[in-house]
């Protein structure tokens, strides 16, 4: 047995508190690292100790790989957690970690970059039997009639999209033949841009799918359990807002079905931690489009309806230990929703750096606040907008909403713009409240807020 015993967090805000935490549970030590602008994190506070690894921008600190790796060797560290964003998806960032003589809390290097690569991944869940959106066999070719071509097989709308990379950037919508290759054109120039591979790949459109993914569980020596599913729809320019589980709509077949699938894919690629299968769905079928190697944002609602405290799971298994957990000892219990609070203008989304004047956490059955802010907090305008997750539980899907309506009105955050007005509107909508919403129906409900206000 490893027997991990100091672990870096090699993140931030909110989920640099929640691992800090998990830690001192499991009585691990921890280590914080923080840029300048960030002194005043309350987990660095909180570490055992706390190393400053350079100036505000994250290229300068929280990507800079070798600070971090410097900054573990200095403390005595035996492992690194890199929480989600960052550096949690780089391969070359956990090789490292791993060449320098640390534990890295995720998965094998080769897994992050096999599933990475979108088209890769998708190779190999087709392989594992997993349902996939129907497209171009890995990257698109420079022939433009052979791009063309396959355009045409699939039938239109089109989605041409960045292998590599996520966040909607080189990302096109094509519905007509003659608007392809110039699309196709642009969405290589801008993930080359932003990505440094400029290579794309071609998928079906699909006009009003869900996003519903599988959370999993896998201890890279043969055993895998997923925690059911997450309902993530509630978008706006590819980026979440809500997010809750179960899924509404989906039933205990097609859960077992998929999930058994998600297990199997687990399995076969060796996968190392926790993980996400992200899947849209629409008219009753499951496409994957991508698997997420790292802990995800939205994390906390499917702890609430398994009891299950995955960042403890994650720190097991990265210390060798094989799964405890089997897939009979999951059980869905109740429903959880999570909305996201950001420092933002809520009607604008211009972000709003600044002191926190006045802070209030809400309260009552079934509520949980992920989140770093205090009253006097300084919001540096260097990093994600994400200032906290709200999440409500109740016995059932109405109960939750109704408990989440109440939670963000007894929220208060002043001194700064935040979104929580956004959040109560998405809370009394009626076709959310119906579970009827798809990934487009946020942005519409936008525009008609917008027309209302004018």
């Amino acid at each position: 047995m490893k027997q991990i015993k100091k672990i870096l967090i090699a993140n931030r805000g909110e989920i640099a508190l929640r691992i800090l935490r998990c830690c001192r549970e499991l009585g691990i030590k921890t280590v914080a690292i923080y840029s300048t602008a960030d002194r005043e994190q309350k987990h660095v506070a909180l570490a055992d100790e706390a190393v400053c690894i350079g100036p505000p921008q994250a290229g300068r600190s929280y990507l800079n790989m070798a600070a971090i790796i410097s900054a573990a060797e200095v403390t005595q560290a035996d492992a690194i957690h890199p929480g989600y964003g960052f550096l949690s998806e780089n391969a070359d960032f956990a090789e490292s970690v791993e060449k320098s003589g640390f534990i890295f809390i995720g998965p094998r290097p080769e897994t992050i970059r096999l599933m990475g690569s979108k088209t890769n991944a998708k190779a190999e869940m087709i392989a594992a039997g997993v349902p996939c959106v129907p497209g171009s066999e890995g990257i698109l070719p420079d022939d433009e009639h052979a791009c063309l071509d396959i355009a045409a097989r699939i039938g239109y709308p089109v989605l041409i999209k960045a292998a590599s990379g996520g966040g909607g950037r080189g990302m096109h919508v094509v519905r007509a033949e003659h608007e392809l290759i110039q699309k196709i054109q642009l969405a290589r120039a801008e993930a080359q841009a932003a990505f440094r591979d400029g290579s794309v790949f071609m998928e079906k459109y699909l006009e009003t799918p869900r996003h519903i993914e599988f959370q999993v569980l896998s201890d890279g020596q043969g055993n895998a359990i997923h925690l059911g599913e997450r309902d993530c729809s509630m978008q706006r320019r590819n980026q979440k807002v809500v997010e809750e589980s179960p899924a509404p709509g989906i039933t205990e077949q097609q859960r077992a079905e998929i999930g058994a699938l998600c297990v199997a894919a687990c399995k076969r690629i060796g996968y190392r931690g926790a993980g996400t299968f992200e899947f849209l769905y629409e008219n009753g079928q499951f496409y994957f489009i991508e698997m997420n190697t790292r802990i995800q944002v939205e994390h906390p609602v499917t702890e609430m309806v398994t009891g299950i405290d995955l960042i403890r799971e994650m720190i097991q298994i990265a210390d060798g230990r094989p799964l405890a957990l089997r897939q009979e000892d999951i059980v869905l219990r109740g429903h959880a929703i999570e909305c996201r609070i950001n420092a933002e203008h809520p009607r604008t989304f211009v972000p709003s750096p600044g002191e926190i004047r006045k802070y209030h956490a809400p309260g009552g059955p079934g509520i949980r606040l992920d989140s770093h802010c205090y009253a006097g907090y300084r919001v540096p305008p260097h990093y994600d907008s994400m200032i906290g997750k709200l999440i409500a539980w109740g016995p059932n899907r109405t109960s939750a909403i109704a408990r989440m309506h109440q939670a963000l009105s007894e929220m208060v955050v002043e001194g700064i713009h935040v979104n929580i007005p956004l959040q109560r509107r998405i809370m009394a909508d009626e076709v959310f409240a119906e579970g009827a919403h798809h990934i487009h129906y946020l942005e519409s409900l936008l525009g008609q807020w917008a027309q209302e206000s004018e």
